[in-house]
């Protein structure tokens, strides 16, 4: 029970930080491209995590958790970060994060496949009647609706269920904060080099809000979540724990509209209200 309580504890806070990611890579793509803001927060982070495994004096992971560690980076580090700062370029962060509605579907549907859990059917009937419900409003005459964003945020949203899943059942070998930074430095000799060819040739246009955007998301986006995250799902399991995401589009469309001033319209909460029922009911078969 202790376990569990952690386990929803730290998902929670886990969230919560995640929530600020979408609405930050929006004001930050505003000042930089896609690719280098991809880059440089991942470069940053695997700093921050090379200096505290370096502090705490870590062990090497095993040769056998390399693959994972590889489809960790993948998921979590490059593919998501990449996928929604592209498709924030034809979509408002308030649009996307709608979006969010789908992850505790892919979160556990890898959490089958990846970590060898089995919910209960009902779980199943709940999860895809959310998904649907997301599904319905992405394809909706939705003011500020795009294709290719919505096709991008749908593979953002596959390859982070991926990488959450796969990062949970590492974690309860390696630790949940040792597993995002190790997989940080596993992409870091592919990221830096792409700050390098990104890396802007005029800074003065740069703004502050862009700035801040980029260290939030380098800082908490990409490591600190990651540290309650893992070690929630990880705790008290991946389908069961990852449906807190239910609450992640209150807390992002809220900080849309509170700090980026972005219109949320009526089918937008409407729709994250009907998919927070479902995943609230898949929960409890979960």
């Amino acid at each position: 029970m202790q376990s569990a309580g952690s386990g929803w504890g730290n998902g929670l806070l886990g969230v919560i930080i995640f929530s600020g990611s979408l609405p930050a890579t929006r004001v930050a793509v505003g000042g930089f491209s896609a690719l280098f803001l991809t880059s440089t927060r991942a470069v940053i982070a695997a700093l921050i995590g090379l200096a505290v495994l370096g502090l705490l004096r870590q062990a090497r992971p095993a040769m056998h958790d390399l693959a994972s560690l590889a489809i960790v980076a993948i998921g979590v580090v490059v593919g998501f970060p990449l996928l929604t700062a592209l498709a924030l370029q034809h979509i408002t962060s308030a649009h996307s994060i709608v979006f969010i509605g789908l992850l505790p579907l892919s979160t556990a549907i890898f959490g089958v496949l990846r970590g060898g859990e089995r919910p209960q059917p009902l779980f199943w009937l709940f999860a895809v009647l959310g998904s649907a419900t997301v599904a319905g409003f992405a394809l909706s005459h939705d003011g500020s609706a795009s294709l290719t964003g919505d096709l991008l945020m749908v593979a953002a949203i596959v390859l982070c269920g991926l990488g959450y899943a796969e990062g949970a059942a590492l974690s309860r070998r390696l630790g949940g904060w040792q597993v995002i930074s190790w997989a940080l430095l596993l992409a870091l000799p592919l990221m830096v080099p792409v700050v390098i060819w990104t890396w802007p040739p005029i800074w003065s246009g740069v703004s502050a809000p862009a700035w801040i955007g980029l260290a939030y998301v380098s800082i908490f986006s990409m490591f600190v979540g990651f540290i309650f995250w893992y070690r929630g799902l990880a705790l008290g399991g991946i389908a069961r724990v990852g449906q807190l995401q239910q609450l992640q589009p209150f807390f992002g469309l809220a900080l849309a509209g509170l700090l980026l001033h972005e219109p949320v319209a009526w089918s937008m909460i409407a729709a994250t209200v009907l998919v927070v029922a479902c995943v609230f009911f898949a929960r409890r078969f979960a």
